[in-house]
């Protein structure tokens, strides 16, 4: 793939970035040569090795999800959170309407 000055153009545009004649021409052998990189990383043969998200094996440390664990932030105690609400509504908080 080839990339010339209109389609530097197009992406410029496309990026809300304002380029010059001049400077979208010195962007024309940067972005060939970054093509052509990858290209060449295509060539790799990488038949056997697994995709991974991370250069080392991580793994989550996860806690047990007890409910009411914690009697100050645990459940059940909807009527005390929503005594100081300025508007509860079936139970929830009432918001004023953003949206008409």
């Amino acid at each position: 793939m080839s990339v010339d000055t209109a389609t530097v153009a197009k992406i410029a545009s496309l990026a809300r970035i304002k380029l010059g004649e001049g400077e979208a021409a010195a962007m024309v052998p940067e972005l060939n040569g970054i093509l052509a990189w990858v290209d060449q990383l295509g060539e790799v043969d990488v038949t056997g090795v697994e995709p991974m998200t991370a250069v080392i094996p991580n793994t989550l440390r996860l806690r047990d999800d007890v409910i009411d664990a914690d009697p100050l932030t645990g459940g059940g105690i909807r009527d005390k959170v929503l005594a100081n609400a300025p508007a509860a509504e079936h139970g929830f908080f009432g918001v004023p309407k953003v949206i008409e």
